[in-house]
C-alpha cells in the first residue's frame, strides 16, 4: 500500500466519536424508521435499515458476499454445507439489496436455522460493516424515511454491536494496523527472500495461505485464527517488502450476478427467467446447465407444495412442470396457475416419462402450452424455449 493510499484511511483510537456512529445513535434516540445510507466518492455504499430507531439489518458495504459467507460458515455451518439449496433458495426470493435478510427469514420459517443463529449472523455482519465504515473517509450520509414491516426477524442490540466494534478497533490500532484494512489480501511479493527469513514449515504455511485470493478476515475464519494476531504477525514481512496487502474484489461463489447488482450485472434481469418445478435434484441441475448456457436465467423449485407461492414471488417467463411429483401432480399445479391472472398467458410445458396421447390431451386441458417427454432431449428443450420466448 502506498503512502497516499494509507492517508485515505481514517486513523483514530476513538471509534464511538466518529461522525457516522454519532449519527446512527441519534437516529436510534429519535426512534425513526427508514434507510440510513452512507456513501463514499468511489461508489461504495453502506445501508442500515431501521424500524423505530432499532437497526434491523445492514446491507452493502465492502465485500458483502464475502462477509455473508464468512458469517454463515461460523454461525450456520449446516446451511453452508449445501450450496445447491442456497442457490435454490436464492431463486425463490426477491432480488433486492436485502437478499441476505430474506434468506434468513426463509431458513427460520423452514426451521433450518434457529433465531439465535440468525441473530449471531446479523450481529457479526453489522460489526464488520461498522468497522469498515469507521475506516472510510469522505463519507456523505442520507436518511430516507420509509415504513418498514414491524415484524422484525430478530433483535439486534446496537449498543452491543458498537461495543464489539470498539474492542476490535482498539486492538487493531494498538497493533499498529490503523493504516491497513482487514478486507485487504496478503500476498507474497518476494518469495526467495521470504524463504530465507523463515523456517521451512512457516514458509510452506505462508505460501499456502497468502495466495492473494483471501482477505485477512477470510483467513481468520478459514484457519480459526485471531484476526488481529494474523495481521500483526505479518507486519514484519510487510515492512521489509516481502509481502504486500492488496485490494481484491468481492466473490459470487453461490450468488447469481443479478443479486450482486453492479451496473453491468443488472442487465441480466432483462433475460427471461425460466422455472422448473421438479422434485428431482438431478433434473434441476441438468436443466440449470442447459438453460443458463442458452442465455436464460433459471430457478428451480424442488418442493411442489411450495411451487405456487415461489412462482408468484418471482413470476418467471416460462415454466417447466414435472407431471409425477409427491403429494401433487403437474396437471393440478398447471390448473391452479392458470387461475391466476399473472400466469394466464405464461408458457407452461409439462414434463413426463409417458408421452401417450392421454397425457398430451390432459396437459392441454389443464392449460399447458406444450409437452416434453423424459428423458429430456437438449435440442427439443431449447426448441420449446426459443419457440415461446423469442
Amino acid at each position: 500500500m502506498t503512502t497516499q493510499e494509507k492517508s485515505s484511511i481514517v486513523s483514530t483510537y476513538s471509534f464511538t466519536t466518529l461522525q457516522s456512529i454519532r449519527y446512527l445513535n441519534r437516529l436510534q434516540r429519535l426512534q425513526l424508521s427508514g434507510q440510513l445510507l452512507f456513501s463514499q466518492p468511489k461508489g461504495q455504499q453502506w445501508i442500515f435499515h431501521l424500524h423505530q430507531g432499532e437497526v434491523i439489518h445492514g446491507s452493502g458495504g465492502i465485500h458483502p458476499v464475502r462477509r455473508w459467507q464468512r458469517n454463515l460458515a461460523i454461525h450456520c455451518p449446516q446451511i453452508v454445507a449445501n450450496s445447491y439449496l442456497i442457490k435454490r433458495d436464492l431463486a425463490s426470493i426477491e432480488p433486492t439489496i436485502s437478499w441476505d435478510y430474506q434468506l434468513l427469514e426463509l431458513w427460520i420459517k423452514e426451521e433450518r436455522i434457529t433465531r439465535q443463529q440468525a441473530t449471531a449472523t446479523l450481529h457479526a455482519g453489522m460489526v464488520e460493516m461498522l468497522f469498515d465504515l469507521g475506516q472510510t473517509s469522505n463519507l456523505t450520509h442520507q436518511f430516507k424515511p420509509t415504513c418498514l414491516p414491524s415484524n422484525r426477524l430478530v433483535e439486534i442490540d446496537l449498543l452491543k454491536v458498537i461495543a464489539d466494534v470498539e474492542r476490535l478497533w482498539r486492538a487493531w490500532h494498538n497493533a499498529n494496523l490503523g493504516n491497513y484494512s482487514p478486507n485487504q489480501s496478503p500476498i507474497i511479493e518476494q518469495p526467495d527472500k521470504l524463504k530465507q527469513r523463515t523456517s521451512v514449515e512457516l514458509y510452506q504455511t505462508l505460501t499456502k495461505c497468502l495466495d492473494g485470493k483471501h482477505t485477512l478476515r477470510d483467513l481468520a475464519v478459514q484457519r480459526k485464527w485471531d484476526l488481529v494476531e494474523i495481521a500483526r504477525s505479518l507486519l514484519p514481512y510487510l515492512e521489509l517488502g516481502l509481502i504486500q496487502f492488496q485490494e481484491i474484489p468481492d466473490v459470487s461463489t453461490f450468488l447469481s450476478p443479478t443479486i450482486l447488482g453492479t451496473p453491468g450485472e443488472i442487465a441480466n434481469f432483462t433475460k427471461p427467467l425460466v422455472a422448473c418445478v421438479d422434485d428431482s435434484k438431478w433434473v434441476n441441475q441438468m436443466m440449470e446447465k442447459l438453460i443458463t448456457t442458452a442465455g436464460y436465467r433459471f430457478m428451480a423449485v424442488d418442493n411442489p407444495l411450495r411451487a405456487i407461492p415461489v412462482l408468484l414471488a418471482r413470476k418467471p417467463d416460462f415454466i417447466f412442470l414435472d407431471l409425477m411429483m409427491p403429494h401433487v401432480n403437474g396437471y393440478e399445479v398447471c390448473t391452479q396457475l392458470r387461475k391466476l391472472s399473472c400466469f394466464r398467458t405464461t408458457p407452461i410445458a409439462i414434463l413426463t416419462g409417458n408421452n401417450g396421447s392421454t397425457e398430451i390431451i390432459r396437459s392441454k386441458l389443464a392449460g399447458a402450452s406444450d409437452f416434453l417427454s423424459k428423458p429430456l432431449n437438449a435440442v427439443s428443450l431449447l426448441k420449446v424455449l426459443h419457440k415461446y420466448l423469442n
